[in-house]
C-alpha cells in the first residue's frame, strides 16, 4: 500500500498565498510527502522533464494543477502530460478557483483525474488539500514506474 512509502507531489501554483495554505496542509496534516513546487506553466515542464534547474527533479506521483498560471496555463500543461507516454500515468488534480463548467469538462476530456475548485476558508482549503492527500496516498494505488 501506498502509505508505507511517502509520495512526491508537485504543486504547479503561481499564488504565493495558496501555496503556503498549502504547505500548511501538509505541515498540519503530518503528511511525510515530499511537496515540490513551482510557479508557472514552463517551470512545470522543465521539472516534469528534468531542465534547467530541474535536473535532478524527482517523478512526482501526484501532481496538483492550478488551471491559470503564467506562460503555459494549466490546460496547456495538462494536455502536454496526457500526450506524453513517460509523463500520462501521473494523476492530475486540477486544483483551481474556478468552477466554470466548460473548464470543469475541458479539465476531464484533457484526462484530469480530479477537478477540486479551491475554497476560499483557510480551514476548508487545509481541509480539501488533506482528503485529496489522503485519497492518493490511503486509498488508491498509484503506479511504481
Amino acid at each position: 500500500m501506498n502509505a508505507t512509502k511517502p509520495i512526491e507531489v508537485l504543486l504547479v501554483e503561481d499564488d504565493p498565498g495558496d501555496e503556503l495554505m498549502t504547505r500548511e496542509a501538509f505541515a498540519d496534516n503530518k503528511i511525510g510527502n515530499s511537496l515540490h513546487v513551482v510557479r508557472d506553466g514552463q517551470e512545470a515542464l522543465d521539472f516534469l522533464y528534468r531542465q534547467g534547474a530541474h535536473r535532478d527533479a524527482p517523478r512526482p506521483d501526484l501532481i496538483l494543477l492550478d488551471l491559470n498560471l503564467p506562460k503555459y496555463d494549466g490546460r496547456q500543461v495538462l494536455e502536454r502530460i496526457k500526450a506524453d507516454a513517460d509523463l500520462t500515468h501521473i494523476p492530475v488534480v486540477v486544483l483551481t478557483t474556478s468552477a466554470a463548467e466548460e473548464d470543469i469538462l475541458r479539465s476531464y476530456r484533457l484526462h484530469a483525474s480530479a477537478y477540486v475548485t479551491k475554497p476560499v476558508d483557510l480551514e476548508q482549503f487545509i481541509a480539501a488539500i488533506r482528503k485529496i492527500d489522503d485519497f492518493f496516498v490511503t486509498v488508491v494505488r498509484l503506479p511504481r514506474p
